[in-house]
């Protein structure tokens, strides 16, 4: 065991060991929550023995908690809960009924006791906003159907969460009141909460945040402070810190400084919650963990093939194709950080104890492991399961989606076809109708497809990268396919799926870079837009013919 003079010492010497370890974690391409667990396992008990800081990484670690709520209540905003869409909530709410369903089976079936299994089901039926946010971002992929798609099903699983979490915490007192009054109690407490906190939301935090807005520092400061306080009055009244930040968050979303706000929390939630992580490996018995390695084991495989499954069927169910419904659920086939936060609120309700903690804990590493790997090499993933989702597609009845389903509707011929109906590529398709020609518009935001359907636009749903969907289009009579979604990515499958059905026009592909561009002109695309240098082309012309 190792000793030190102070606090800030050991502190510090644990910092330094997260950032080493958080280095091999990067180098391995692996997410830094495991790496973190792994240095709360090596400084506890079970390694270093720094154990006399413990008070002072628990509360940091409950900071994290409630500052990770306050952000993910913070962006609930009404209007982006209404853009997740249908099949967002039916595939969220969906699968976390069938993985909960069947995994506490799973759970009976391994000898565990009903309130344990009843954790660990649902433990298993959420997945790592943290991890499939930042890996998907770092692709380039977090706005790509699948990306869309995939970050909707997490917002769903956020707010079950915490509905979950509420559930737990108001009914798990020990007194001697009827189930009808502690109902009523909750009810009452609850509704008053939620009463006086939309009371101030619509007549005191817009003047308040307004007065201390002109430093955004300030704004922080309030924000931060507001956070707390309402976590302290949650936890006050029976609903834990967790839950009264989480309203905090919300009171917020539907502010002018939402993005701010949430922006500049990132850094602060992320290092918090390092020691939420470090406090939970400080507090896994690693004798107890070996025991649970079996079932870890059962349960990380049925989360990494199960869960995937299930969100394929369900999205195939409800006619998306075989390549967005494998690309979006590889994506989810891990548990959450919420998983953890809501094992280590079962040890404190007293529900369970730190064997189930230890068990959720240890699927929480192969998941996040595996699943990492998973997402990086998703297109990899899928070229090799194609022939095997071709099979099982077969075998989903779909339904027909009206603004998908190229397959059922006669299209005229058209002289362009033309990928992603932004501000970008609307204009473009504007322009190119006024010189005479026929564009067939594609999209795959429905919201904007229904729009140009209504303004008379020849416009259907679909994604570029969607290898199925090129087969549906009209390659024999256009002339120019043009795509205006940027990346290397995007442009190099939509050329490699069209040189695949023998399309005979020409393409046209869009970059952000110059490297960008030579690679799709090598690969071999007859045209490369690059939308900023011919704005400010444009822009510079316009400038000297006015002087």
């Amino acid at each position: 065991m190792i000793t030190f003079n102070s606090i800030f010492s050991e502190i510090a010497c644990i910092l330094a060991i997260a950032t080493g370890i958080g280095a091999l974690a990067v180098w391995l391409r692996q997410p830094l929550i495991m790496a973190f667990i792994i240095v709360g396992i090596a400084v506890g008990p079970a390694g270093l023995g720094l154990g006399t800081a413990t008070d002072e990484v628990e509360l940091l670690a409950e900071l994290g908690i409630a500052l990770l709520l306050f952000v993910v209540g913070l962006k609930l905003d009404p209007h982006e809960i209404r853009a997740v869409g249908l099949v967002a909530i039916i595939t969220g709410v969906g699968q976390i009924l069938i993985t909960g369903g069947l995994g506490y089976l799973i759970a009976i079936s391994l000898n565990l006791e009903t309130i344990s299994a009843f954790y660990v089901a649902i433990a298993l039926s959420f997945s790592s906003t943290i991890i499939i946010v930042k890996l998907l971002s770092d692709k380039r992929e977090i706005d790509a159907l699948h990306g869309r798609i995939a970050l909707g099903i997490l917002i769903v699983q956020d707010i079950v969460v915490v509905l979950v979490m509420i559930a737990l915490t108001a009914f798990s007192s020990n007194s001697e009141v009827s189930l009808g009054q502690e109902i009523l109690m909750v009810l009452l407490k609850g509704g008053g909460f939620l009463l006086v906190v939309a009371l101030l939301t619509r007549y005191v935090l817009p003047q308040l945040l307004h007065s201390v807005a002109y430093s955004t520092e300030l704004l922080l400061i309030f924000a931060i402070s507001w956070a707390m306080a309402l976590a302290a009055l949650g936890d006050g009244l029976g609903f834990s810190k967790e839950v009264g930040a989480f309203i905090a968050g919300i009171s917020l979303a539907s502010t002018h400084y939402r993005v701010t706000l949430g922006a500049r929390l990132i850094s602060l939630r992320d290092f918090l919650l390092l020691f939420f992580f470090i406090n939970l490996g400080i507090h896994i018995d690693v004798n107890y963990l070996a025991l649970e390695i079996i079932p870890a084991v059962i349960f990380s495989i049925f989360v990494l093939l199960g869960k995937p499954l299930m969100i394929m069927v369900l999205m195939s169910m409800m006619g998306y194709r075989k390549y967005t419904s494998a690309i979006t659920s590889f994506s989810l086939g891990q548990i959450s950080e919420f998983s953890l936060i809501l094992a280590s609120l079962g040890v404190g309700l007293g529900h369970i104890n730190e064997n189930i903690l230890g068990l959720i804990t240890l699927v929480g590493l192969i998941t996040m492991g595996v699943s990492t790997y998973m997402i990086i090499d998703s297109h990899t993933l899928y070229e090799w399961l194609a022939p095997l989702l071709s099979h099982l597609e077969r075998l989903i009845p779909h339904s027909q989606q009206k603004l998908g389903n190229l397959d059922k509707v006669d299209i005229p011929p058209v002289d362009v076809i033309l990928f992603g109906l932004g501000r970008y590529g609307g204009s473009l398709l504007v322009h190119l109708q006024e010189q005479g020609l026929q564009v067939l518009g594609v999209d795959f935001d429905p919201e904007l497809v229904r729009n140009w359907r209504n303004e008379g636009v020849l416009a259907f749903y679909g994604d570029a990268e969607d290898p199925e969907f090129a087969g549906t289009l009209p390659l024999n009579e256009a002339r120019w396919v043009v795509s205006t979604l940027p990346g290397q990515r995007i442009g190099l499958t939509l050329l490699h799926t069209l040189q695949h059905q023998q399309f005979q026009g020409q393409i046209a592909l869009t970059s952000h870079t110059l490297r960008e561009m030579e690679i799709l002109k090598d690969a071999g695309a007859a045209l490369v837009l690059l939308p900023f240098r011919d704005a400010a082309k444009e822009a510079a012309g316009t400038l000297v013919k006015q002087l």
